[in-house]
């Protein structure tokens, strides 16, 4: 270890530079400067200001403002004292606590990052199940009102008293299989080609006439009203959106704009505009959907015919998913639905006559579009 050190010494009364030579010893720096003059700096009276980071130089000061300092360019100066001072020389940066504190940083940010991918994966859907439970069902109903009047407002519903009657009574056909529920189901039917339904909080359920045209039969689209229903006794809209707001706000935690993040998140939750529901809640709404048509004694067979027309007329489209998506593949939902029908049913319901389908199909009494619309595999 070199028993001279080549520094800098500034006086604190003027810019000029002076070429000096350090000796270390266990109690202080010893400076001698140019003229032979020599200087002695007790380490527990010397600050650092600079020489913390990589690649910054070494300045030492000692003394009343304005300090002298020593300024040097390697912090090799540094390891030299603590070893010679380990006692003494604890306040100077260490470059060995340099190493270590880079090593810890990198091991906290990286524990960081696996804490926010687990709250996300995990924390937020199983804080979301938990909570949902004891939101007020008042709470869903202003919310589904909300979605509907964003969604599905009034001057673009179909308004055929007769008709959406018969519609209610598929609907009843269902819903008597859950006569402890909570919710009152209100069907609405939407003037839009695209072949697509969805559920909003507080028992709203909204089909477009393009999903009503392409039905064959009150059977086929008891099954598609089976599988929303499902997301409304299961909450899974209301699971979905807490879910999107939890992780709005841990966007804006993270990035700090809380107020602009709030809003967001707020208008979100109400359009749904990208609001998804999980793969799990999707199989979870096929299951007990079929369960349901089973329950009331609809043939299930009619779903899964439905589910096979979606999926042999599918067709490529660009641009986001109409409303809701994250839907499972359709074949994969083919073949569980299958599995679990099992036999064909006896002694089935019928909902309605053939003629009557045929005129309630026509609700909307607008022209087919010229062309073909696309098919959704979001929905059912």
């Amino acid at each position: 270890m070199p028993t001279g050190w080549t520094a800098h010494y500034l006086d604190g009364r003027t810019a000029t530079r002076h070429r000096i030579t350090i000796t270390i010893t266990p109690a202080a720096l010893q400076l001698l400067l140019s003229g032979g003059e020599t200087k002695q700096w007790p380490y527990d009276q010397i600050r650092q200001t600079q020489g913390a980071y990589s690649g910054e130089p070494v300045r030492l000061e000692f003394g009343p403002e304005p300090a002298e300092a020593v300024v040097m360019s390697t912090p090799a100066l540094l390891t030299a004292i603590h070893k010679a001072a380990p006692t003494m020389g604890q306040h100077f940066h260490s470059l060995s606590c340099r190493k270590t504190r880079m090593r810890w940083t990198l091991c906290a940010a990286l524990g960081v990052l696996c804490m926010i991918i687990g709250l996300y994966r995990w924390g937020i859907p199983t804080m979301a199940a938990v909570a949902t439970p004891y939101v007020p069902l008042a709470w869903e109903e202003t919310l589904g009102r909300q979605v509907i009047e964003h969604l599905a407002p009034e001057t673009r519903q179909c308004h055929d008293p007769d008709r959406l009657r018969k519609l209610d009574q598929v609907v009843q056909a269902l819903t008597t299989t859950h006569p402890t529920s909570p919710y009152r189901i209100r069907l609405s039917v939407v003037d839009a080609p695209a072949i697509n339904a969805f559920a909003a909080p507080g028992g709203r359920v909204v089909i477009l006439r393009g999903l009503l045209e392409k039905t064959a039969s009150p059977e086929q689209l008891a099954g598609v009203l089976a599988h929303e229903l499902q997301h409304v006794y299961q909450r899974h809209t209301t699971r979905a959106i807490l879910e999107q707001t939890a992780t709005t706000f841990l966007l804006t935690a993270i990035s700090g704009d809380l107020s602009g993040g709030l809003a967001w998140g707020l208008e979100g939750a109400r359009t749904m505009g990208s609001l998804h529901y999980s793969r799990t809640h999707e199989r979870e709404a096929d299951v007990e959907g079929l369960r349901m048509m089973q329950a009331a004694r609809l043939d299930p067979a009619a779903m899964i015919a439905f589910y096979g027309i979606m999926q042999n007329g599918a067709e490529p489209h660009a641009g986001p998913p109409d409303f809701l998506s994250t839907h499972p593949d359709m074949g994969e939902r083919l073949a569980t639905l299958i599995a679990l029908a099992g036999p064909p049913p006896t002694n089935v319901v019928t909902l309605l006559s053939g003629e009557d389908w045929k005129d309630i199909r026509t609700l909307c009494r607008l022209q087919p579009d010229s062309r073909p619309a696309p098919v959704s595999l979001d929905l059912p």
